[in-house]
């Protein structure tokens, strides 16, 4: 299914397959304290500042384009010409369709609608490529920027899994977000419903 590694182009940013470049860029990347925080990867802000071995991640990247069953891409900055995060489809379900979809940007990728752009990007290519009928993820309750992006990309909350991680002495949940075909082709159709409003906080 993802063998072929599309190369998905936007006004601001393009998606590509992982290279020598952007493995480089995404190690440094995931030494940035949000990053870790938001994707669970530490659980007191003491960790954020210990010393981590990034072998296991370089050696993670450089494979990213032989997965027959996930989708990697490089978030490429157009205006910076940087590789600035990443974007990932896994967890392919082919009877029912469905996939997860995650995003992660490094700190000079923020704030500019980098990652709004990547997710529509993905979005599209997910329902009208691969034929997708479902495409979910989870995002922490306290990422609320994260959240506002997702739902100004067409993604709807299902639910809350309860105090799923625990950080900094305090129990957090995860919201669950989706979108389906049917949501994404309103969105496309004028005549149906109103295009999202854009964030005003983008990632």
């Amino acid at each position: 299914m993802f063998l072929s590694k599309p190369t998905l182009a936007g006004s601001l940013v393009e998606l590509r397959p992982f290279n020598d470049e952007a493995t480089s860029a995404m190690v440094e990347i995931l030494k940035d304290p949000e990053v870790l925080v938001k994707t669970g990867s530490v659980h007191t802000m003491e960790q954020t500042e210990e010393e981590h071995s990034f072998s296991e991640a370089q050696h993670w990247y450089e494979t990213r384009n032989q997965q027959k069953n996930r989708l990697d891409l490089a978030i490429f900055c157009k205006d910076t010409q940087q590789y600035v995060g990443e974007v990932v489809f896994n967890e392919y379900d082919p009877r029912n369709k469905s996939v997860n979809y995650r995003i992660a940007i490094g700190e000079g990728g923020r704030g500019r609608g980098l990652g709004t752009e990547a997710t529509r990007l993905m979005v599209d290519y997910g329902f009208e490529k691969l034929g997708l009928n479902r495409i979910s993820l989870e995002v922490y309750d306290f990422n609320k920027r994260a959240r506002y992006v997702y739902s100004s990309c067409g993604f709807v909350t299902e639910g809350r899994l309860r105090e799923t991680l625990y950080y900094n002495g305090t129990f957090h949940d995860s919201i669950i977000k989706s979108i389906l075909r049917k949501d994404w082709e309103s969105l496309k159709n004028p005549d149906m419903i109103s295009a999202p409003t854009l964030a005003t906080v983008s990632i």
